[in-house]
């Protein structure tokens, strides 16, 4: 009887001390954010959705290599030396390489910063942009490479000129390097020969 007791005020008493925590809070000052009328301030060092200059961007690909879930794609092509352009990055060091690829897929990204601490050239970098959600999972596939379609064709080709002249100018040294050697050996052999002749 007395344990019988004993549970009924527990039940009585444990709804007591519910109600006091509920009335406690009840009339404090609300702390509830309206999102997205009201929003809380996010850190400026916040891991959120990545961004790429494409004018720093020196096509080394290290973050393509080091990406735990390869969801970066880099291409690059070879700067001509004779390109009337004269590309530069934005940090004023001479371009190497044009870079008309650069994808990112934040479908797969998992935002763990390797890419930003890897780049020399401080290239990409989080944000604080988190709103980015869509239905269609090619909304999240990104193409951050600032050169239009003409103007890869254009570089390519001007890229391919430019290995072809090369490709005919190591052959044609290569040619000159053998018949030098050629009339070389032919010296070579007939020098002996002279010298017999001369000692009968």
């Amino acid at each position: 009887m007395i344990e019988y007791i004993k549970n009924v005020w527990l039940g009585f008493w444990t709804v007591i001390v519910g109600m006091r925590i509920t009335l406690a809070h009840l009339f404090e000052k609300k702390v509830t954010v309206q999102y997205p009328d009201d929003r809380y301030p996010i850190p400026p060092n916040a891991r959120n959705k990545l961004y790429l200059d494409p004018t720093l961007c020196n096509g080394c690909t290290s973050c393509e290599r080091i990406c735990p879930v390869n969801c970066i794609k880099v291409e690059t092509l070879r700067v001509v030396p004779d390109d009337p352009e004269r590309p530069m990055i934005a940090d004023g060091s001479k371009r190497k390489l044009w870079v008309p690829v650069y994808d990112i897929d934040f479908a797969k990204c998992c935002f763990c910063g390797l890419c930003t601490t890897v780049c020399p050239t401080f290239a990409i970098k989080h944000t604080v942009e988190f709103e980015y959600s869509t239905y269609s999972r090619d909304e999240l596939y990104v193409r951050f490479s600032d050169m239009s379609p003409e103007k890869i064709i254009e570089k390519k080709k001007m890229l391919d000129e430019f290995q072809a002249k090369e490709k005919a100018a190591k052959a044609e040294a290569a040619r000159k390097a053998a018949e030098e050697k050629s009339k070389t050996d032919a010296k070579a052999e007939t020098s002996p020969v002279t010298e017999s002749k001369e000692s009968n």
